[in-house]
C-alpha cells in the first residue's frame, strides 16, 4: 500500500468513527425533535428517517451519513482546540456537547433542515427510492410530503430559539439565510431542465448555492457555537461551501454511474431524468462531438436504453474527468480556507477526514 492510499485509508477511517459518534450523540435529540410532530406528520417524519415502517410499526432505522452535524460539532472541536473531534463525541449526548461547546442542538437543526430539502427534493425530481425504501411522497402522498418537510424546517429554527447558548440567535438567523440561499439554487437547477443551453458557470453557482450553502452554514454554526470571531466564522463557511461543491461533484457523478446496490437509486437516475448536472454540463458545452451527441439525446425523451449511450458520452466528452479534477481543485481551496480559521491543521483532523470521505466516496 501506497503512503497516499494509507493516508486516505486512515482518514477514511477516522470519518467512518466520527460519524458513527455523531449519530450516537444526534440522534436521541433529533428523534425528540420529530417525535413531537403532531399526528401524520410525525408518522412521515419517522418513516423518512427509517425510525418506522410504513404502517408505524418500528423499525431498525437509516438516518443518512450525519455528514452535515458532523461537520457542526467537529467546526466546534477545531477552533476550541480540545483534540479530535470523533474522541469529543463519544458517550452519546453529555460528552458530546461538553467538548463540542454545547452545538449538539446546532447539529440537529442542521440536518432537519437538510432532511426538509431531502423531502422536497424528492417530490420535485419524482424520486422513487431513497436510502433503499420507497420515497415519503410515494408512500403518503406529495402533500403530507411537503408538509412534513416545512415542518422539519420550522422544528430546526424553533431548536435554535429555543436553546439558551449565546450564540444561538446568530445561528438562527445565519440557518434561516442559508436557506434561502438554497432554495433558489433549487429554483435555477428546475429552471435548467427547461432550459436548452446552460452554462458552466451557472451550474457551479447553483450547485454552491443548492449544495455548498448548506454545509458551509454546518461549518459556521460550529464555529459560533465555539465562540469564534466573525473571520474565522466566515472562512469556515467559506471551507464547506467549497466542500460542499466537492461534495456535489462527486454526487453528480454517483448519479450517473453509481451503484443501484449501493446508492438505493436505479442506475444513472439522473441522465433518465435529464437533469443538467455538473458532468453532464461539462460534457454539453464541450464543443465535441460526444457532447453533441449527447445534446440530441437530451432533446428528446429518454429511455432506459439511452441511458448507457448517454453515460458514455459524457465520458467521451471529458464530463466524467473534469469533475473528478475539478472535486480535487475545490477540496484544495477548501484546505486554504480552513487554514485561514484554524492555523494549525492538526486541530483539525477531523474537518479535513470528512472533508476527504465525501470526495473519495463511490456511493
Amino acid at each position: 500500500m501506497s503512503t497516499t492510499e494509507a493516508m486516505t485509508t486512515s482518514e477514511g477511517q477516522e470519518a467512518a468513527v466520527l460519524l458513527e459518534r455523531t449519530r450516537e450523540t444526534v440522534n436521541p435529540e433529533l428523534r425528540r425533535s420529530v417525535e413531537s410532530l403532531p399526528g401524520s406528520m410525525r408518522r412521515v417524519a419517522m418513516y423518512h428517517f427509517g425510525w418506522e415502517h410504513e404502517d408505524g410499526t418500528p423499525a431498525a432505522g437509516g438516518t443518512g451519513k450525519a455528514i452535515r452535524p458532523a461537520l457542526v460539532l467537529a467546526a466546534a472541536q477545531a477552533l476550541r482546540g480540545d483534540g479530535p473531534a470523533a474522541e469529543g463525541a463519544a458517550g452519546g449526548g453529555a460528552a458530546g456537547e461538553g467538548v463540542a461547546g454545547g452545538a449538539v442542538r446546532a447539529a440537529v437543526a442542521v440536518e432537519l433542515a437538510h432532511n426538509f430539502t431531502l423531502l422536497h427534493d424528492d417530490v420535485i425530481d419524482k424520486d422513487v427510492r431513497r436510502r433503499g425504501r420507497p420515497t415519503a411522497w410515494t408512500v403518503f402522498g406529495t402533500p403530507d410530503a411537503i408538509i412534513t418537510g416545512d415542518a422539519m424546517m420550522a422544528l430546526a429554527l424553533r431548536l435554535l430559539a429555543e436553546d439558551p447558548h449565546p450564540a444561538s440567535a446568530a445561528a438562527s438567523a445565519r440557518l434561516a439565510a442559508c436557506i434561502v440561499e438554497l432554495c433558489a439554487g433549487q429554483q435555477a437547477d428546475c429552471a435548467f431542465e427547461q432550459r436548452h443551453s446552460v452554462s458552466l458557470d451557472e451550474c457551479l453557482t447553483m450547485a454552491t448555492a443548492k449544495t455548498g450553502a448548506l454545509l458551509g452554514c454546518a461549518c459556521a454554526l460550529g464555529a459560533l457555537y465555539a465562540g469564534a470571531g466573525p473571520d474565522e466564522v466566515d472562512a469556515m463557511d467559506a471551507f464547506g461551501r467549497e466542500a460542499g461543491l466537492a461534495f456535489q461533484l462527486i454526487d453528480d457523478l454517483i448519479g450517473i454511474w453509481g451503484d443501484p446496490g449501493h446508492t438505493g437509486k436505479p442506475a444513472g437516475a439522473d441522465l433518465l431524468a435529464r437533469k443538467k448536472s455538473l458532468p453532464v454540463v461539462a460534457a454539453l458545452t464541450s464543443g465535441t462531438a460526444a457532447g453533441e451527441e449527447l445534446a440530441a439525446l437530451y432533446a428528446g425523451p429518454m429511455s432506459g436504453d439511452d441511458v448507457g449511450r448517454a453515460a458514455a458520452a459524457v465520458e467521451r466528452a471529458g464530463g466524467r474527468d473534469w469533475a473528478q479534477a475539478h472535486a480535487a481543485d475545490r477540496m484544495g481551496r477548501a484546505v486554504q480556507q480552513l487554514s485561514r480559521a484554524v492555523p494549525d491543521l492538526g486541530a483539525a483532523g477531523g474537518l479535513l477526514a470528512l472533508a476527504e470521505f465525501v470526495t473519495r466516496r463511490t456511493k
